[in-house]
């Protein structure tokens, strides 16, 4: 288990390549769940083609972006659970919305929490409104066999149906002395 306030990077794994990874900070990390702080400024990798534009689907000829966050969020990893539930600040630090990203737990290094995206995204407001995302990078990701986008349109009908929102998170205030987190060593090996 990690301790509060360590630094880890959040990973999209494909096909044993780190296709993305942003820095969190943990806190909280028990039996069942995981709690990440991703505050405005974190370092993050993600994958460009030659001209140096993002790439959202896998492909095995990419190199490596680095950016930094620009908004603020608690990232809830619930074990079982075929999503991660992000909770995104707007730029006051105030809670602002909902992001279920729909994934697969791989597993976990020292530094590292690995997980492989399934494209889908689904945005929830606090009026109620919903606003899903990327569901064209879905089909895309079932056509070439990368993802099996029935079972991901399941999992979507489970978080409509039976939403895992709210969750307590969204008052959450960072510890003022935490840094902001650069990628840790060794966070690019698989």
């Amino acid at each position: 288990m990690w301790s509060r306030g360590e630094i880890v990077a959040l990973r999209d794994v494909w096909f044993g390549v780190v296709w993305r990874a942003v820095a969190g900070v943990v806190v909280e990390d028990v039996p069942g769940r995981s709690v990440f702080w991703i505050p405005a400024g974190a370092e993050a990798a993600y994958p460009v083609d030659a001209e140096g534009h993002e790439i959202r689907l896998f492909s095995p000829d990419y190199s490596r972006g680095m950016r930094r966050t620009k908004v603020g969020c608690v990232v809830l990893c619930a074990e079982g659970d075929p999503w991660t539930l992000w909770h995104f600040h707007d730029g006051a630090g105030a809670f602002d919305r909902w992001y279920v990203n729909f994934e697969r737990y791989l597993g976990r290094s020292a530094v590292t929490y690995d997980s492989l995206d399934h494209k889908l995204d689904l945005i929830a407001r606090p009026d109620g409104s919903l606003e899903w995302k990327d569901e064209d990078e879905l089909e895309e990701a079932g056509r070439k066999g990368l993802v099996d986008v029935a079972e991901i349109r399941g999992d979507a009908a489970l978080v409509v149906s039976e939403p895992p929102w709210p969750t307590g998170w969204e008052g959450f205030r960072p510890d003022p002395a935490w840094p902001i987190p650069e990628l840790p060593a060794g966070w690019d090996r698989v």
